[in-house]
């Protein structure tokens, strides 16, 4: 390995020595220097990655810079930089302390730095379960919390049989096709009927961490028992590193026509049940869980089209649907105090008593349903143009019925923020961290949404 093949991987070496300088080092640290220590890890690393030259040339066995990770791996690392900033307050009111969590984060932004630069299914399938091992920790990491240590169990029962899943499916496609290459075991298959169904069983395995109907009903369990900022990391970026697996995979290989059926009902039920779902809410993490699960149906509806403005979709909105979960969830946490509030109802009168805090909130509700200007317009714009290019009207047209219907939940939460009296005591003055991370996830929301033309451009770059 040259040193030019070592700078391209450069973002797995620094959040790996991160990780362990965090961990080990962590006792004797003053308070709060592991976290920042792990902020400043994932910045360095996104900005490596995002200033260094991608190229398709396997680095080490397995590994290459490819640009699909030049575009996701600088994602990864500002989401992860973004949820710590949005932590440090969060664990100082909850009494979550020590090295483990940033250390946490650190290792599951190592899986996700690897994810995109798979270049075979083994090294892919090592990434999804490390980034799952990590949420596992994460999902039950407030340990004054009986809620907690429930989510992380039902998390980690449900992902290990989602796991044995893809690992089965998996060895079925490497002995239908002799190799462990995605382009080779993939784009021509030595045994169809072997792979075909290797297929289905990867699908049924990323179907849970993408959170589709029918394996979507630990979502709204896991994200009100997570703490707030573990749930803006666990319903943004482990969505977008799923969809990026099945997006690597499909690249070597349009859906094959028996995964068609499949991938439009999942498609089709996670829009419609989703949604519907989320209009009868009250506690706003379970509306919002509900709510991803109709996202990924719109990711998937994009998916299923296996053109090139269908792929660039599902890049351009995992990025968009970032900012806004983790507005969203960074705001829920920023107004929390030694407990959450966790009916939509205890949000009343907060857009007055706290307006920036209030404002980022129903900023990213006007964005997850859609309203333009804002950056959640242009993403489902784009995810239904495809979806009516690539020949699926009829999913388009269900996709945009139920995407009108949820303004209804999202609109609601703004209706208590600013036309309701508060029924809750004003909360406490923001963390400066938890603010800059506000401002961020704002600041994207707005100007994708106004000018999303170096977004496209980006996304072109990768699918060129």
């Amino acid at each position: 390995m040259t040193l030019a093949d070592l700078f391209s991987i450069m973002p797995i070496v620094i959040t790996a020595g991160a990780a362990l300088l965090v961990l080990l080092t962590g006792p004797l640290l003053q308070a709060g220097s592991s976290c920042a220590i792990a902020v400043a890890a994932s910045l360095a690393a996104g900005l490596w990655a995002a200033s260094a030259s991608p190229a398709n040339a396997p680095v080490l066995p397995g590994l290459a810079f490819t640009p699909l990770a030049h575009f996701l791996i600088p994602i990864f690392c500002l989401a992860a930089a973004l949820t710590l900033l949005l932590s440090h307050g969060y664990n100082q009111r909850r009494a979550i302390k020590g090295e483990e969590y940033p250390a946490t984060v650190l290792f599951a932004l190592f899986a996700m730095c690897v994810l995109p630069c798979a270049g075979n299914l083994l090294i892919l399938f090592l990434a999804l379960e490390s980034i799952a091992f990590a949420f596992y920790i994460l999902v039950s990491i407030d340990l004054n919390r009986a809620e907690s240590g429930e989510a992380g169990l039902k998390y980690l029962l449900m992902g290990a049989v989602a796991a044995a899943f893809i690992a089965f499916g998996f060895s079925l496609i490497f002995a239908g096709s002799g190799t462990l290459a995605l382009s080779a075991a993939l784009a021509a298959p030595g045994n169809r009927a072997i792979v075909s169904a290797g297929w289905g069983l990867v699908v049924i395995g990323l179907a849970f961490k993408l959170s589709l109907v029918p394996a979507h009903l630990w979502t709204p369990d896991v994200y009100q028992g997570a703490p707030a900022p573990v749930a803006a990391f666990l319903s943004t970026i482990s969505k977008v590193a799923a969809a990026a697996a099945l997006l690597m995979l499909l690249a070597f290989a349009p859906p094959l026509s028996e995964m068609r059926a499949p991938l439009y009902l999942l498609s089709l039920f996670s829009m419609v049940i989703g949604n519907l779902a989320a209009l009868l809410q009250k506690n706003i993490k379970r509306m919002l869980a509900y709510s991803s699960i109709a996202h990924m149906g719109y990711l998937t509806l994009a998916l299923l089209t296996g053109s090139k403005e269908g792929y660039a979709a599902v890049l351009l909105y995992g990025a968009i649907y970032t900012a806004m979960n983790l507005a969203a969830f960074g705001a829920i946490a920023a107004l929390s105090a030694a407990e959450e509030r966790q009916l939509i109802a205890d949000y009343s009168g907060v857009g007055f008593s706290a307006p920036f805090r209030g404002g980022v909130l129903a900023l990213s509700m006007l964005a997850l349903a859609g309203v333009p200007p804002t950056a959640g317009f242009i993403g489902k714009f784009f995810i239904f143009y495809a979806a009516i290019r690539g020949g699926q009207t009829a999913l388009a047209v269900v996709g945009m019925v139920s995407a009108a219907a949820s303004a209804y939940f999202y609109l609601k939460v703004v209706v208590h923020l600013y036309m309701h009296r508060p029924v809750a005591s004003s909360p406490q003055n923001a963390h400066p961290a938890e603010t800059a991370a506000l401002c961020c996830a704002s600041a994207a929301i707005v100007v994708i949404g106004v000018y999303p033309a170096p977004l496209m451009r980006l996304v072109d770059v990768v699918l060129r």
